[in-house]
């Protein structure tokens, strides 16, 4: 594999893989702008904007979109994140013009027609009142929220439904403005590529993309504390204990990403065997490490029933306090071996490989080699490992997010006071 960049005029950089054994690529178009970069009153906008770029440009209504990359096999999607939008398409080689072509379309020539809105609304409501009906969901918003309180990064991506059905046109057209400029903007494309060509499409597709700084988020401040949302209807309680993380720019944060895997990553970790293999205690239980610009969460979720709430926590603050004591270098050989497998998994799939590059160059300012992001994670020891543990639960303030029957639950300053770590900042019931 070959990756090539170029940066063009306006700005935007052009990244792409050549598979030669491939006849199909994925390319997309990815924007350092998602959620954290909305103001108070824009909470919202960056997943009602991607939504609506789909919904008609000048040249092409919503019908000809679907039905111009789908009459060549292809697909178009997008997906809005905390720190990015992403808008993608998987074509066939020969198909790649086309591609970039309604990318570029979307993405400078939008319409945003009022009744188009008006409907897209409709479908973010929908959406919100989804997420309000799956617990699992609800619990992960809850966590975000006590972690960042009254925060951009502690905010849902979907928005509220007082926010949503606020937005005009102009809104979105001026968000736009703001955050859709070239620095900020990455074309990548892996697979059946070719770098000189994807240059010259992009040069065409997003000529008035305009080359201006953009704005970079807030600095995010980590709290702490407890929400219990309690829904006696519910059969099962979902819990999330989460501790302040690492951010991607850290020196710890592969040690933090190997230390979720150490202990909730796969059916051989800790908590899995512990609690419920051995005790029976949930039926879902893993650890997970997000990483932010320049903070990020580390937490451990489980879902489970009322009757086992009790012994459930205990136990889990037991493994994660032996931990710090005690990790193994073969769970150490089975993380690794666990992360290196899912990079060259990746690396086979042109729609990974493609994002894989716009994520790279955003957070590190270039793509990275296999060689590179393994000999991260190589030099990586049992006692560091072992000490990013002690650190992280005793650290920071933990954050307790649940819902469902939880009335059982161990409040989350005894939780505290166990661990050794600071005491929660704020404490919200409801429901």
């Amino acid at each position: 594999m070959t990756v090539n960049m170029t940066q063009l005029a306006n700005g935007m950089t052009v990244l792409s893989d050549e598979m030669p054994h491939l006849k199909s690529s994925a390319v997309g178009v990815w924007v350092a702008a998602g959620s954290r970069l909305e103001q108070d009153n824009q909470h919202g906008i960056s997943h009602l904007l991607e939504h609506m770029a789909f919904k008609g440009t000048k040249k092409r209504s919503a019908t000809d979109i679907v039905e111009q990359i789908e009459a060549v096999g292809g697909d178009v999607n997008a997906s809005t994140g905390i720190e990015n939008t992403s808008y993608y398409a998987r074509i066939l080689e020969e198909d790649l013009p086309l591609a970039v072509d309604i990318l570029g379309d979307i993405l400078t020539n939008s319409a945003f027609e009022a009744e188009e809105l008006r409907r897209e609304k409709q479908v973010i409501l929908q959406e919100i009142g989804a997420v309000h009906d799956m617990p699992e969901d609800r619990v992960f918003d809850h966590i975000q929220e006590l972690a960042f309180p009254d925060q951009p990064l502690g905010r849902t991506i979907l928005g509220t439904s007082e926010t949503v059905q606020g937005f005009s046109s102009p809104d979105i057209i001026n968000y736009m403005a703001s955050h859709y400029r070239g620095p900020s903007m990455i074309l990548s494309a892996a697979g059946a590529v070719r770098h000189e060509e994807l240059v010259a499409l992009g040069e065409e597709a997003f000529a008035s993309i305009e080359n201006r700084p953009c704005s970079v988020p807030s600095s995010a401040q980590y709290a702490g504390g407890e929400r219990r949302d309690v829904q006696k209807e519910l059969m099962e309680a979902q819990v999330v204990l989460g501790f302040e993380g690492r951010s991607y720019k850290d020196d710890d944060f592969y040690t933090a990403q190997i230390l979720a895997s150490m202990l909730g990553g796969g059916m051989s970790s800790r908590l899995f065997q512990e609690v419920r293999e051995k005790r029976g205690l949930c039926y879902s239980v893993y650890a997970f490490h997000w990483g932010f610009a320049d903070t990020g969460l580390f937490g451990v979720h489980a879902a489970t029933g009322a009757d086992n709430l009790e012994e459930l926590m205990p136990v889990i603050l037991g493994e994660l306090a032996r931990a710090a004591e005690d990790l193994t270098e073969a769970e150490l050989g089975r993380s690794r071996a666990q992360i290196k497998a899912g990079l060259l998994m990746g690396m086979e799939s042109p729609s990974s490989r493609a994002g894989q590059l716009a994520r790279q160059k955003m957070l590190f300012g270039k793509p990275r080699s296999f060689e590179e992001m393994i000999d991260s994670i190589s030099h990586i020891s049992v006692q560091d490992v072992r000490k990013l543990a002690g650190d992280i639960i005793t650290g920071s303030a933990p954050s307790l997010a649940s819902v469902g029957p939880v009335g059982a639950l161990m409040p989350v300053d005894d939780i505290a006071a166990r661990l050794g770590s600071a005491s929660n900042r704020s404490t919200n019931i409801c429901g």
